[in-house]
Protein backbone atom coordinates (compact mmCIF):
# COMPACT_ATOMS: atom_id res chain seq x y z
CA UNK A 1 0.00 0.00 0.00
CA UNK A 2 1.32 3.02 -0.87
CA UNK A 3 2.16 5.51 2.30
CA UNK A 4 0.15 8.59 2.98
CA UNK A 5 1.43 11.62 2.58
CA UNK A 6 3.03 13.31 5.59
CA UNK A 7 0.67 15.38 8.21
CA UNK A 8 2.95 19.05 7.76
CA UNK A 9 2.42 18.80 4.00
CA UNK A 10 -1.21 18.44 4.02
CA UNK A 11 -1.09 20.94 7.07
CA UNK A 12 1.00 23.23 5.20
CA UNK A 13 -1.34 22.66 1.82
CA UNK A 14 -4.36 24.07 3.93
CA UNK A 15 -3.21 27.10 4.86
CA UNK A 16 -2.19 27.84 1.45
CA UNK A 17 -5.55 26.73 0.12
CA UNK A 18 -6.95 29.22 2.54
CA UNK A 19 -4.53 32.41 2.00
CA UNK A 20 -4.18 31.49 -1.86
CA UNK A 21 -1.36 33.12 -1.68
CA UNK A 22 2.83 31.94 -1.19
CA UNK A 23 4.03 35.02 0.59
CA UNK A 24 1.36 35.30 3.33
CA UNK A 25 1.13 31.23 3.97
CA UNK A 26 5.16 31.19 3.90
CA UNK A 27 4.92 34.48 7.06
CA UNK A 28 1.77 32.65 8.66
CA UNK A 29 3.90 28.86 9.07
CA UNK A 30 7.21 30.87 9.47
CA UNK A 31 8.74 29.23 6.10
CA UNK A 32 10.53 30.90 3.35
CA UNK A 33 8.47 30.53 0.32
CA UNK A 34 11.29 28.33 -1.29
CA UNK A 35 10.09 25.54 0.84
CA UNK A 36 6.81 26.33 0.98
CA UNK A 37 7.06 25.22 -2.35
CA UNK A 38 9.53 22.77 -1.90
CA UNK A 39 6.64 21.18 0.45
CA UNK A 40 3.58 21.49 -1.92
CA UNK A 41 5.53 20.01 -4.80
CA UNK A 42 6.65 16.74 -2.53
CA UNK A 43 2.65 16.78 -1.48
CA UNK A 44 1.85 16.40 -5.17
CA UNK A 45 4.32 14.01 -5.94
CA UNK A 46 3.07 11.62 -3.47
CA UNK A 47 -0.50 11.88 -4.49
CA UNK A 48 0.10 11.66 -7.99
CA UNK A 49 -2.24 14.62 -8.62
CA UNK A 50 -1.79 18.63 -8.81
CA UNK A 51 -3.68 20.30 -6.32
CA UNK A 52 -2.94 24.21 -7.16
CA UNK A 53 -3.11 26.27 -10.31
CA UNK A 54 -0.20 29.11 -10.58
CA UNK A 55 0.30 32.33 -13.07
CA UNK A 56 2.38 34.99 -12.39
CA UNK A 57 -0.84 36.72 -10.72
CA UNK A 58 -2.92 34.16 -8.83
CA UNK A 59 -3.03 30.68 -7.21
CA UNK A 60 -6.17 28.76 -7.25
CA UNK A 61 -6.82 25.16 -6.17
CA UNK A 62 -7.93 22.77 -9.10
CA UNK A 63 -11.04 20.60 -8.95
CA UNK A 64 -9.28 17.92 -6.87
CA UNK A 65 -7.30 20.17 -5.00
CA UNK A 66 -10.83 21.92 -3.42
CA UNK A 67 -11.96 18.37 -2.62
CA UNK A 68 -8.79 17.18 -1.14
CA UNK A 69 -8.82 20.60 0.78
CA UNK A 70 -12.50 20.04 2.35
CA UNK A 71 -12.02 16.59 3.10
CA UNK A 72 -8.58 17.86 5.21
CA UNK A 73 -9.44 20.11 6.40
CA UNK A 74 -12.91 18.16 8.34
CA UNK A 75 -10.08 15.93 8.90
CA UNK A 76 -7.78 18.20 10.67
CA UNK A 77 -10.56 19.62 12.64
CA UNK A 78 -11.78 16.17 13.99
CA UNK A 79 -7.98 15.56 14.43
CA UNK A 80 -7.38 18.26 16.60
CA UNK A 81 -10.55 17.95 18.54
CA UNK A 82 -9.56 13.81 19.23
CA UNK A 83 -6.20 15.52 20.50
CA UNK A 84 -7.63 18.19 23.09
CA UNK A 85 -10.17 15.05 23.95
CA UNK A 86 -7.43 13.09 24.96
CA UNK A 87 -5.44 15.79 26.63
CA UNK A 88 -8.35 16.65 28.53
CA UNK A 89 -8.47 13.14 29.63
CA UNK A 90 -4.90 13.12 30.74
CA UNK A 91 -5.55 15.83 32.70
CA UNK A 92 -8.38 14.50 34.20
CA UNK A 93 -10.54 17.10 32.65
CA UNK A 94 -12.25 14.83 30.40
CA UNK A 95 -13.69 11.11 30.53
CA UNK A 96 -16.39 9.50 32.40
CA UNK A 97 -16.77 9.10 36.18
CA UNK A 98 -19.47 6.45 37.58
CA UNK A 99 -20.26 6.62 41.20
CA UNK A 100 -22.21 4.75 43.45
CA UNK A 101 -24.27 5.35 46.52
CA UNK A 102 -26.23 3.53 48.80
CA UNK A 103 -29.31 5.35 50.70
CA UNK A 104 -27.55 6.86 53.24
CA UNK A 105 -25.10 8.55 51.23
CA UNK A 106 -27.79 10.08 48.91
CA UNK A 107 -29.04 13.11 51.65
CA UNK A 108 -26.07 14.59 52.13
CA UNK A 109 -22.19 13.34 50.78
CA UNK A 110 -23.07 12.61 47.61
CA UNK A 111 -25.03 15.65 46.35
CA UNK A 112 -22.15 17.98 48.21
CA UNK A 113 -19.60 16.11 46.61
CA UNK A 114 -21.20 15.77 43.28
CA UNK A 115 -21.82 19.71 43.09
CA UNK A 116 -18.47 20.75 43.50
CA UNK A 117 -16.79 18.04 41.68
CA UNK A 118 -19.13 19.18 38.20
CA UNK A 119 -18.09 23.04 39.00
CA UNK A 120 -14.41 22.30 39.28
CA UNK A 121 -14.44 19.82 36.32
CA UNK A 122 -17.29 20.48 33.83
CA UNK A 123 -15.68 18.54 30.72
CA UNK A 124 -15.96 14.88 32.82
CA UNK A 125 -19.34 13.54 32.67
CA UNK A 126 -20.64 11.63 35.15
CA UNK A 127 -23.02 8.33 35.71
CA UNK A 128 -24.39 8.55 39.61
CA UNK A 129 -26.46 5.56 40.51
CA UNK A 130 -27.98 4.04 43.76
CA UNK A 131 -26.70 0.23 44.55
CA UNK A 132 -27.01 -1.21 47.95
CA UNK A 133 -23.66 -1.75 49.42
CA UNK A 134 -23.45 -5.99 48.51
CA UNK A 135 -24.45 -4.34 44.65
CA UNK A 136 -21.46 -1.79 44.79
CA UNK A 137 -19.21 -4.50 45.78
CA UNK A 138 -19.61 -6.24 42.36
CA UNK A 139 -20.01 -3.24 40.30
CA UNK A 140 -16.73 -2.59 41.48
CA UNK A 141 -15.24 -5.85 40.92
CA UNK A 142 -16.76 -6.02 37.20
CA UNK A 143 -15.58 -2.35 36.94
CA UNK A 144 -19.05 -1.19 36.45
CA UNK A 145 -18.71 1.57 38.62
CA UNK A 146 -15.58 3.28 39.69
CA UNK A 147 -15.90 4.29 43.13
CA UNK A 148 -18.71 3.64 45.75
CA UNK A 149 -20.29 5.06 48.95
CA UNK A 150 -21.55 2.26 51.29
CA UNK A 151 -21.45 1.00 54.13
CA UNK A 152 -18.67 0.31 56.28
CA UNK A 153 -16.24 -1.57 56.76
CA UNK A 154 -14.85 -2.61 54.11
CA UNK A 155 -11.24 -3.99 53.97
CA UNK A 156 -9.90 -6.23 51.22
CA UNK A 157 -6.11 -6.11 49.42
CA UNK A 158 -7.58 -4.78 46.49
CA UNK A 159 -9.15 -1.94 47.19
CA UNK A 160 -9.28 1.49 48.95
CA UNK A 161 -11.49 2.27 51.65
CA UNK A 162 -11.87 5.67 53.07
CA UNK A 163 -13.71 6.14 56.49
CA UNK A 164 -16.23 9.39 55.76
CA UNK A 165 -18.17 9.59 58.24
CA UNK A 166 -18.88 7.76 61.53
CA UNK A 167 -22.29 8.90 63.27
CA UNK A 168 -24.56 8.05 65.51
CA UNK A 169 -27.42 6.02 65.40
CA UNK A 170 -31.18 6.92 66.41
CA UNK A 171 -34.43 5.44 67.37
CA UNK A 172 -37.03 6.74 65.08
CA UNK A 173 -40.50 6.41 66.99
CA UNK A 174 -44.26 7.45 66.61
CA UNK A 175 -45.25 10.93 68.21
CA UNK A 176 -46.38 10.14 72.04
CA UNK A 177 -44.23 6.90 71.98
CA UNK A 178 -42.78 5.99 75.95
CA UNK A 179 -39.39 5.44 74.61
CA UNK A 180 -39.87 9.08 74.73
CA UNK A 181 -40.39 9.50 78.79
CA UNK A 182 -37.11 7.83 79.21
CA UNK A 183 -33.75 10.42 80.19
CA UNK A 184 -32.13 8.82 77.76
CA UNK A 185 -32.35 5.85 75.47
CA UNK A 186 -29.57 2.76 75.31
CA UNK A 187 -29.78 -0.70 73.22
CA UNK A 188 -31.08 -2.26 75.89
CA UNK A 189 -34.30 -0.68 75.96
CA UNK A 190 -34.54 -1.72 72.31
CA UNK A 191 -35.07 -4.85 73.34
CA UNK A 192 -38.71 -5.69 73.61
CA UNK A 193 -39.72 -3.06 70.87
CA UNK A 194 -41.47 -3.75 67.57
CA UNK A 195 -38.88 -2.69 64.62
CA UNK A 196 -39.33 -1.87 61.19
CA UNK A 197 -36.28 -2.65 59.49
CA UNK A 198 -35.57 -2.59 55.62
CA UNK A 199 -35.86 -5.50 53.72
CA UNK A 200 -32.88 -7.91 53.31
CA UNK A 201 -32.75 -7.72 49.46
CA UNK A 202 -32.31 -4.20 49.79
CA UNK A 203 -30.63 -3.30 53.44
CA UNK A 204 -29.15 -6.65 53.80
CA UNK A 205 -25.64 -4.51 54.94
CA UNK A 206 -27.28 -2.64 57.01
CA UNK A 207 -29.24 -4.77 58.72
CA UNK A 208 -26.31 -7.42 59.63
CA UNK A 209 -24.62 -4.46 60.96
CA UNK A 210 -27.51 -3.26 63.42
CA UNK A 211 -27.36 -7.27 64.48
CA UNK A 212 -23.22 -7.46 65.10
CA UNK A 213 -23.85 -4.39 67.32
CA UNK A 214 -27.24 -5.67 69.30
CA UNK A 215 -26.01 -9.49 69.43
CA UNK A 216 -22.37 -8.24 71.00
CA UNK A 217 -24.85 -6.79 74.02
CA UNK A 218 -26.51 -9.80 74.25
CA UNK A 219 -30.30 -8.18 72.54
CA UNK A 220 -31.41 -10.19 69.66
CA UNK A 221 -33.63 -8.11 67.64
CA UNK A 222 -37.25 -8.19 67.49
CA UNK A 223 -38.51 -7.39 63.32
CA UNK A 224 -41.96 -7.68 63.35
CA UNK A 225 -42.02 -5.58 59.71
CA UNK A 226 -40.16 -4.69 56.65
CA UNK A 227 -40.61 -2.22 53.70
CA UNK A 228 -38.07 -1.78 50.66
CA UNK A 229 -37.35 2.39 51.29
CA UNK A 230 -37.44 4.66 54.00
CA UNK A 231 -40.56 6.51 53.00
CA UNK A 232 -42.59 3.09 53.88
CA UNK A 233 -40.44 2.54 57.00
CA UNK A 234 -41.64 6.08 58.15
CA UNK A 235 -45.30 5.55 57.63
CA UNK A 236 -45.37 2.52 59.10
CA UNK A 237 -43.57 3.61 62.29
CA UNK A 238 -45.69 6.92 61.99
CA UNK A 239 -48.87 4.68 61.92
CA UNK A 240 -47.52 3.18 65.27
CA UNK A 241 -46.69 -0.06 63.86
CA UNK A 242 -43.57 -0.25 65.73
CA UNK A 243 -39.81 1.92 66.07
CA UNK A 244 -37.21 2.02 63.34
CA UNK A 245 -33.12 2.77 63.62
CA UNK A 246 -31.54 5.19 61.48
CA UNK A 247 -28.04 6.59 61.01
CA UNK A 248 -27.90 10.80 62.28
CA UNK A 249 -27.84 11.94 58.65
CA UNK A 250 -31.36 10.99 57.82
CA UNK A 251 -32.93 12.69 60.71
CA UNK A 252 -33.53 16.18 59.09
CA UNK A 253 -35.58 14.35 56.41
CA UNK A 254 -37.88 12.75 58.51
CA UNK A 255 -40.85 15.02 58.87
CA UNK A 256 -43.29 15.83 61.51
CA UNK A 257 -44.90 12.61 61.86
CA UNK A 258 -42.31 10.97 63.94
CA UNK A 259 -39.97 11.43 67.00
CA UNK A 260 -36.32 10.65 67.33
CA UNK A 261 -34.16 9.70 70.33
CA UNK A 262 -30.15 9.50 69.85
CA UNK A 263 -28.95 5.64 70.97
CA UNK A 264 -26.33 6.69 73.96
CA UNK A 265 -23.94 4.00 73.19
CA UNK A 266 -20.36 5.15 71.77
CA UNK A 267 -20.19 1.94 69.95
CA UNK A 268 -23.75 2.61 67.80
CA UNK A 269 -22.74 4.41 65.19
CA UNK A 270 -22.99 3.82 61.22
CA UNK A 271 -20.02 4.32 58.80
CA UNK A 272 -20.06 5.62 55.53
CA UNK A 273 -17.10 4.54 53.52
CA UNK A 274 -15.65 5.66 49.63
CA UNK A 275 -14.53 2.81 48.01
CA UNK A 276 -12.36 2.45 44.72
CA UNK A 277 -10.42 -0.22 42.51
CA UNK A 278 -6.88 0.28 43.81
CA UNK A 279 -5.98 -0.45 40.02
CA UNK A 280 -8.38 2.33 39.07
CA UNK A 281 -5.60 5.39 39.15
CA UNK A 282 -7.66 7.62 36.88
CA UNK A 283 -7.22 11.12 37.30
CA UNK A 284 -10.76 12.09 37.65
CA UNK A 285 -10.95 9.07 40.45
CA UNK A 286 -8.34 11.12 42.64
CA UNK A 287 -9.87 14.02 41.80
CA UNK A 288 -13.57 12.89 42.88
CA UNK A 289 -11.63 11.49 46.56
CA UNK A 290 -10.21 15.10 47.06
CA UNK A 291 -13.61 16.76 47.00
CA UNK A 292 -15.54 13.77 48.40
CA UNK A 293 -12.68 14.19 51.38
CA UNK A 294 -13.26 17.98 51.50
CA UNK A 295 -17.21 18.24 51.92
CA UNK A 296 -17.03 15.75 55.19
CA UNK A 297 -16.71 18.21 58.42
CA UNK A 298 -12.96 17.84 59.20
CA UNK A 299 -12.45 15.86 55.82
Amino acid sequence: MKNLPGLDNVQTFLALAQELNFRRTAERLALDQSALTRRIQKLEGELGFRLLERTTREVSLTQAGQRFYQDNAHLMAQYDAAVQAARRIAEGKSGLLRVAYMAFAATELVPSAVARFRRAHPHIDMQIQYIRTQGQKIALANDEVDIGYMIGPFDHSEYHSLTLTTEPLYVVTPRNHPLLLRPVVRPEDLADQDLILGDMREWEEYRWRLNDMFSAEGIALRVTMEASNTLAQLGLVAAGLGVTIYPESLIGFLGRNVEVRQIMDPRFRHRTILVWKRSNRSPQVQAFVKLAKAVVPGG
